[in-house]
């Protein structure tokens, strides 16, 4: 015979794991969702080669890095790799506990964007390797234009396996981002004024 205590013990197992399961279900960019501290300067840093040449991104910088990976089809990701995009540094991370950053050109920031109609999640630096949006391989319209009316962006792009587009942003300014899709239209205000800003935009819904 079961003994009621035990019972209930189980019980609140079986809650525990299933809240825990759709905790990491629902955390697409779990790894990078939060503002952190300002990362120390890569300036002085040595990248470690041995590291990037065992995920096989030998003599890449941090844009060819992002390039990679944020282009890549989902089902091709590196398992055990992360990839966290930060104003001033691309960190990279591995199931070893290694880590290295690969500096951030000093005049750009690379900002990911993942327009949606119904569902989307939390994100605050973009992760390569995890992060997923709603619009994969989708065409839209974006148009970015900055504070001062200066149109940096107006083209047709197609959204990535992962559901994002990058956009290269200039250091320092804050710009409107509008995205259209089938009839739809999304806009956001973006900045990169400050070392700490968001990389990833999930909340541009498409209405």
């Amino acid at each position: 015979m079961t003994h009621p205590a035990t019972s209930r013990r189980r019980k609140l197992i079986t809650v525990a794991c299933a809240t825990l399961i759709s905790a990491l279900v629902l955390s697409g960019c779990a790894a990078s969702s939060s503002p952190e501290p300002a990362s120390p300067t890569t300036g002085g840093q040595s990248v470690d080669s041995d590291f990037l040449a065992a995920h096989d991104l030998a003599g890449l910088d941090a844009a060819q890095v992002i390039e990679r990976l944020d282009t890549m089809p989902v089902a091709d990701r590196p398992a055990g790799l992360i990839a966290s995009v930060k104003p001033d540094a691309l960190v990279l991370t591995d199931d070893q506990e290694r880590e290295t950053q690969l500096p951030m050109p000093d005049d750009e920031v690379y900002i990911s964007v993942a327009p949606y109609r119904e569902q989307t999640h939390d994100c605050y630096f973009h992760s390569l390797t995890t992060c997923l949006g709603e619009l994969a391989n989708a065409e839209v319209q974006v148009t970015l234009t900055s504070d001062d009316g200066e149109v940096l962006v107006n083209e047709t792009r197609q959204t990535y396996d992962n559901g994002f587009i990058g956009i290269w942003m200039p250091r320092g300014i804050e710009a409107t981002l509008t995205i259209d899709h089938k009839g739809q239209t999304g806009t956001t205000t973006i900045s990169t004024m400050n070392d700490d800003d968001p990389t990833c935009i999930t909340t541009l819904q498409l209405t």
